[in-house]
């Protein structure tokens, strides 16, 4: 019975533990391509402060704004897509650019009926031109325009 319990005891301390369960599978999750890249961005913050100033016993209050420039570090971790990964995003993508060619075409068909747009004032300016021309040109104006300078050449 000693010796099924030192046995034992001896298994629990040997055994893989959690953190070499996690050392294990950082390993090999390195050798299949994981790659970690230490990242850090800068954040500027700013603060608003404001104070009591006393000006011709009155109470002003000024504003005073700071900015503070702080680094942050991160660790972005690449890990490598399966092959079945890889596989759907490709399908995805062709699906994407399937749709996306077929809305371009439907676009560009309804952009070429807004092309030719009708200019009313060129229609107004001419309908307005066509009414005086056919008011000037009308025989009894012409008689009305010479009897005018008839009597205002006998004058």
């Amino acid at each position: 019975m000693i010796r099924l319990f030192a046995f034992i005891c001896v298994l629990t301390l040997l055994s893989c533990s959690s953190e070499r369960k996690a050392q294990y599978h950082y390993k090999k999750a390195i050798k299949h391509g994981l790659k970690v890249v230490n990242d850090s961005d800068t954040i500027r913050i700013t603060t608003l402060d404001s104070f009591p100033v006393i000006k011709n016993d009155t109470i002003i209050w000024e504003k005073f704004i700071t900015t503070k420039d702080t680094v942050v570090n991160f660790k972005n971790v690449y890990v490598p897509k399966t092959r079945w990964q890889t596989r759907i995003e490709y399908k995805e993508r062709v699906k994407t650019l399937r749709i996306e060619g077929k809305t371009k075409w439907k676009t560009a068909k309804a952009v070429q009926v807004v092309k030719y747009r009708t200019n009313w004032w060129v229609v107004l300016v001419a309908f307005l031109l066509g009414f005086i021309l056919r008011f000037i040109l009308n025989s009894t104006f012409i008689s009305r325009v010479r009897l005018f300078f008839r009597y205002f050449g006998q004058i």
